[in-house]
């Protein structure tokens, strides 16, 4: 299966420049695709493009072929729930670690099903899902499920929330910066996630001001500069070799934004 922007051109109001142009990016199951470029390039508005938050104003956003905007509501909120989003800074509720990954389970099932749980929840008879206990185990933190989240390292909630993201086992994964501000142990165990969920066949988009953690992690490494992405391709590649010259300047830290 492929996550893919056809062509896309996007600006931040109908009277605004665009913040990029004719953006084609594709990411299939079991890839992970790294997109670097300066602040302000555009990196997150094409995640939440990618993640079918926000239409383009031109081209196609396609997961498994169908275009998203192209059919109606209910189906594409049923391929948005095929895509999970980790942002810069977690986003916890004041509850238990258990609780606040096992809340992206509850809202993409159906009614029923919610309605099911909170009936076995006021009973006592509420168990953890074994989806949150894989979850919390594949970022380390089996041991804090009823630890409350204000107890949380900052490092520690981002590995919640990159949980809460896995739970419902997405087909694809989108990262926004998610270890911009963490230490590098907590940024370790990310990494090691991340690896593991495309082994499990998830593809990974992940935008990242660090380049030495895209060469870490990327299968392929995009280059969004100048409006566009202006080179992608295999990251090693990419790194030593890049075919356009402005990605190389920028690379080389030549080219000052």
């Amino acid at each position: 299966m492929t996550l893919e922007a056809l062509g896309v051109t996007h600006a931040y109001d109908d009277a605004g420049e665009p913040v990029f142009r004719d953006v084609t990016l594709s990411v299939d199951s079991g890839e992970v695709v790294a997109v670097i470029g300066p602040s302000g390039v555009g990196k997150t508005t094409l995640l939440r493009l990618l993640s079918l938050f926000s239409e383009p104003d031109d081209g196609r956003v396609a997961l498994g072929g169908t275009d998203a905007w192209d059919v109606p509501e209910r189906e594409r909120l049923a391929l948005r729930r095929r895509v999970g989003v980790v942002f810069q800074q977690a986003s916890l509720f004041d509850s238990s670690v258990a609780r606040n990954v096992e809340y992206g389970l509850r809202v993409r099932r159906s009614w029923r099903e919610r309605v099911r749980d909170e009936f076995r929840s006021l009973a006592g008879r509420a168990d953890t899902p074994e989806a949150v206990t894989d979850a919390l185990d594949a970022v380390g933190l089996a041991d804090y499920a009823d630890e409350p989240t204000d107890s949380l390292s900052g490092g520690e909630a981002q590995r919640v929330a990159f949980a809460r993201a896995l739970a419902y086992d997405p087909s694809f994964l989108l990262l926004d910066e998610p270890t911009s501000d963490l230490d590098p142990r907590n940024t370790a165990v990310i990494e090691d996630a991340v690896a593991e969920a495309a082994d499990r066949g998830i593809g990974v988009v992940a935008a990242t001001h660090d380049m030495h953690q895209a060469e870490r992690i990327a299968d392929r490494v995009a280059v969004l500069l100048d409006d566009s992405v202006i080179e992608v391709g295999p990251a090693d590649r990419v790194f030593e070799d890049p075919r356009d010259e402005r990605a190389r300047k920028f690379i080389d830290g030549e080219l000052v934004y």
